[in-house]
């Protein structure tokens, strides 16, 4: 929204031509995530005691997990929001990747709101069942899947590091291939999770890699140098990354 509003106006004002500049939004995304999880953090901490949104711990589980009885749960709020304001504020947002990321990492967020929700308001430990998280969790990555493979000019080939002449074409394999890859690496943090921080410091850390492989990908000079593939407008997922970057670690600081 701001690169939008302020960057055509660099023609007058040379001081905002640096909103052209991916590494300047992505850092400023970064901050951005990390003061609104400072900020509204305790209110939405607040809210979620109000509204007795107190996490029910399974009693199969570990002992040790036992002592979060009580704790405020719905916190990927918090964390949803922290990314999704930031990314708003400083991205492209003609970029369609940017979109198709926004669109699964909202999806996945709601499927996890009506978790909590179960959880909390029907007193059920379980919440959704694994049936019903993995029909929502395919069909939206499935659908991301497909806007993929039709986008024109977008290839289907998979590379392998340090192999330069490795990358096969999947063809219409590339489809379930991509759903694949969503959602075992959402499943991935959700079974990772389970005590303070274990999942969003993994979260913050792998994101803060995307970050500069997003980075990469998206400049034609360094994707050749470094060889890696080129694919036009990924940059800006960058700042996605970074804002994530950011909203982890506000969430970690509660």
């Amino acid at each position: 929204m701001l690169y939008h509003i302020l960057y055509p106006l660099a023609a007058d004002i040379r001081l905002l031509n640096v909103f052209k500049y991916l590494t300047f939004r992505t850092i400023y995304a970064m901050i951005t995530a990390l003061l609104v999880a400072f900020f509204i953090g305790p209110w939405v901490i607040r809210k979620l005691e109000g509204l007795q949104a107190r996490q029910v711990i399974r009693t199969d589980g570990p002992e040790s997990h036992l002592k979060k009885q009580g704790t405020p749960t719905m916190g990927g709020v918090l964390i949803l929001a922290a990314i999704l304001i930031p990314t708003l504020l400083w991205a492209d947002l003609t970029n369609r990747y940017i979109w198709l990321a926004l669109f699964i990492i909202t999806g996945y967020g709601i499927i996890g709101f009506v978790d909590d929700y179960k959880k909390v308001v029907e007193k059920n430990p379980k919440g959704l069942t694994p049936r019903q998280k993995m029909f929502w969790q395919v069909l939206l990555a499935g659908a991301v899947a497909i806007i993929l493979y039709i986008l024109p000019g977008f290839s289907e080939e998979i590379y392998f590091p340090f192999f330069k002449k490795l990358h096969p074409d999947l063809g219409y394999f590339y489809i379930p291939f991509v759903a694949l890859v969503i959602v075992g690496a959402s499943n991935a943090v959700n079974l990772t999770d389970g005590l303070d921080g274990l999942a969003i410091g993994p979260v913050s850390i792998n994101a803060a890699t995307y970050m500069i492989f997003a980075y990469i990908a998206g400049n034609f000079k360094l994707a050749t140098y470094l060889q890696m593939p080129y694919v036009a407008g990924t940059g800006e997922l960058a700042i996605l990354c970074g804002a994530m970057v950011g909203a982890g670690l506000g969430f970690l600081w509660y």
